[in-house]
């Protein structure tokens, strides 16, 4: 089942975490051990959550590194669907030998 619109990450982390807890940038990136502008272009939906980061969210907020990629994706996948032209792709007809 698709997912409408599935939040990016970052907007995930604000919502959840930042803007409940009155947790700053500064303060999580900290906690991440990342520099303040590479958490910041994450919230501002400007760059995705990597493997790494993945890691570090896991640890620093909860939820497993999977389930952070998994987001990333679905976010990446729904990006992808509103942009990619698929019309002219075509299947590809495979037969057993």
């Amino acid at each position: 089942m698709r997912q409408f619109n599935p939040p990016h990450p970052g907007e995930f982390i604000l919502e959840t975490y930042m803007k409940p807890f009155n947790l700053s940038c500064r303060f999580l990136a900290e906690k991440l051990d990342v520099a303040p502008s590479t958490l910041n272009r994450i919230l501002q939906g400007k760059s995705g959550v990597s493997a790494e980061m993945a890691l570090r969210l896991s640890k620093a907020l909860g939820s497993s590194p999977e389930s952070w990629l998994t987001m990333q994706h679905n976010r990446d996948l729904w990006d992808a669907r509103k942009k990619v032209k698929l019309s002219d792709v075509k299947k590809v007809r495979l037969d057993a030998a």
